[in-house]
């Protein structure tokens, strides 16, 4: 994995300014990760730890978390022991992948203590633990580990704390010439390639640094001495803390991160200020879009059957259409029989009459039922014309439904692939309400409907206010009651996608370059370019009546054509309220 021991060395190196600053608040938005709100000694921020199995790290973040109602047992007890608490140290034990937070706190009888939070960011064995660094007890961890799973280390409340077993590994850090690199490098095998045997020898090495690593000294073919220059050039910097955070961005899309220079990868670069907007950067949203893919997995395999349905049932009625289309013969078969009567004889099963219709006067058979009289045959033609007829007038309202049905149905994808973990209870609770799902049994008092969802409020560069509604709950809202009539409305095009609004006439080119780039970004057109946005004041915009949550027409509108900028929208501050 990317996040090796040198980024995280890097990470507590970032980290040290917190040293004698005070943890403020303590939140968990999550199963995995912890809020802390650092304030004190000319810091203030949020740092985010997590324990993530897929992306587990720690670095300052600007996101924004909904915390649940109710605070989990592992919150609460960190909430006891360190919030209020002053940070002593922030330590790297060896060159591992593991931080070492100890807190000093005073109780309510002023009795002073310390407590040791251990952040172990080791892939699927992550974990975050609180401990008594003098007994070396175990309070609790974000994640159990029991004796079925491990006998090694146990990870339960009042279990003595067992470091991960060492890997006997060089510390790179400590390798000062050519001759303890060389005894370090001789523990691998001397036929392996040159970027595993630096894994092997060196703790802290990943295989992403070790490539790099190889690739400086000159590949495959390079030897001990070439290797050395090479790694003695790379940790130069790092030693002095000199780190150069960047991402890479390969041509098929996949992406590196590291806090030096990597070489050996061709692709766009990016490159930070620090390690933490790397990280931040780097995992982006992409463990939350994980979670809320798994916590939304039944709403999106429900929705994409009910659309599959939707599909099919458009397919019948286009064919039934194909089927009225010829519905005019049976009312000329109708009246030709109906005119010739009185030369079908009883029991025959065909007549050949001559069509007055045509131009050109053509004989035409027409096919008869012998067990019924010339009038009856001709009725039955006058029937299925009446039917066909009539059937078309009912299958076009049943298109416009369906085809409603399935902008309605994209709508909701579409709101599933931005939501947050707050936003899939909202959508829950509209298919309840619009019939398509059954309400879930609670225990309980009764949960009051939200009668003012929580909105993205973002500030543009021309410091005016936009607000963004990310599902139909929220849209409605934001457009039929917060919004006032001189405000500007967005949305896509004929494209699935939130409402946006800007607060007041009083903005720039700017302001609506930026909220038509919002309107793209949460919309199914986010990873397209030349986005058609339609914008009007929202006097012009209104809801049929009876009309399904989050649909709104409107007139009097122009159009403009965005690419998002993905990172000019991640610079506007934003907050959920």
């Amino acid at each position: 994995m990317a996040l090796d021991g040198i980024v995280t060395g890097a990470i507590v190196r970032e980290l040290g300014s917190c040293v004698g600053a005070r943890i403020h608040k303590i939140h968990q938005p999550g199963p995995h990760e912890l809020v802390l709100q650092i304030r004190g000694a000319g810091v203030q921020g949020k740092l985010l730890l997590s324990a993530n199995p897929t992306y587990p790290r720690v670095h300052w973040t600007k996101q924004t978390y909904t915390n649940p109602l109710e605070a989990p047992m592992f919150c609460m007890l960190l909430r006891k022991y360190c919030e209020g608490g002053v940070i002593e140290a922030i330590e790297q034990p060896g060159c591992e992948r593991i931080i070492h937070m100890t807190v000093r706190r005073r109780d309510e009888l002023g009795d002073e203590s310390r407590r040791r939070l251990v952040i172990e960011l080791m892939g699927r064995h992550s974990n975050i633990i609180l401990l008594d660094p003098e007994s070396g007890t175990i309070h609790d961890g974000i994640h159990h580990v029991t004796p079925a799973i491990s006998s090694y280390r146990i990870v339960m409340p009042g279990s003595p704390y067992t470091a991960p077993p060492a890997q006997h590994k060089a510390d790179p850090y400590t390798i000062a010439d050519p001759a303890q690199f060389a005894a370090a490098l001789n523990l691998a095998a001397a036929e392996a390639p040159p970027e595993k045997r630096l894994m092997e020898a060196f703790a802290g090495f990943s295989p992403l640094l070790a490539r790099e690593t190889a690739h400086r000294a000159g590949g495959q073919g390079a030897g001990v001495e070439a290797l050395y220059a090479a790694f003695a050039d790379l940790m130069a910097p790092i030693r002095r803390g000199a780190f150069t955070p960047c991402i890479v961005t390969r041509p098929d899309g996949k992406s590196f991160f590291s806090v030096t220079e990597l070489t050996h990868l061709d692709g766009e670069r990016q490159t930070f200020d620090g390690v933490s907007a790397c990280l931040e950067a780097y995992y982006g949203d992409k463990a939350e879009r994980d979670t809320v893919k798994q916590r939304a997995s039944d709403l999106l395999r429900f929705l994409q059957n009910e659309r599959a349905k939707n599909e099919k049932k458009l397919g019948k009625l286009q064919d039934t259409l194909a089927a009225a289309a010829d519905a005019d013969r049976h009312r000329v078969l109708g009246e030709l029989l109906t005119a010739y009567m009185h030369q079908i004889e009883p029991g025959s099963d065909r007549v050949e009459v001559v069509d007055y219709y045509d131009p050109e006067q053509r004989a035409v058979q027409i096919e008869l039922d012998p067990q019924l009289t010339p009038s009856e045959n001709a009725q039955r033609h006058f029937r299925r014309y009446t039917k066909a007829k009539n059937s078309v007038a009912a299958v076009q309202g049943q298109l416009e439904s369906a085809h409603a049905e399935i902008r309605y149905l994209d709508e909701l994808l579409q709101q599933l692939d931005t939501a947050a973990l707050g936003d899939i209870e909202e959508i829950r609770d509209e298919l309840v309400e619009q019939g398509y799902l059954k309400a879930r049994s609670r225990r309980g008092p009764k949960k009051k409907k939200n009668a003012r969802p929580a909105l993205l409020h973002y500030t543009s560069s021309e410091d005016k206010l936009i607000l963004v509604g990310k599902n139909n709950t929220q849209n409605d809202y934001l457009t039929n009651k917060l919004a006032a009539q001189h405000d500007t409305w967005l949305h896509t095009k004929d494209i699935p996608g939130s409402h946006v609004l800007i607060r007041g006439t009083d903005y720039g080119d700017a302001t609506l370059e930026e909220a038509a780039m919002l309107a793209a970004h949460y919309s199914k057109a986010r990873a397209s370019s030349q986005v058609p946005i339609d914008y009007t004041a929202v006097r012009h915009v209104r809801k049929p009546s009876g009309a399904k949550p989050g649909y709104v027409i409107y007139d009097h509108q122009k159009t403009l054509f965005i690419t998002p900028d993905e990172q000019r929208l991640s610079a506007l501050p934003c907050q959920i309220k």
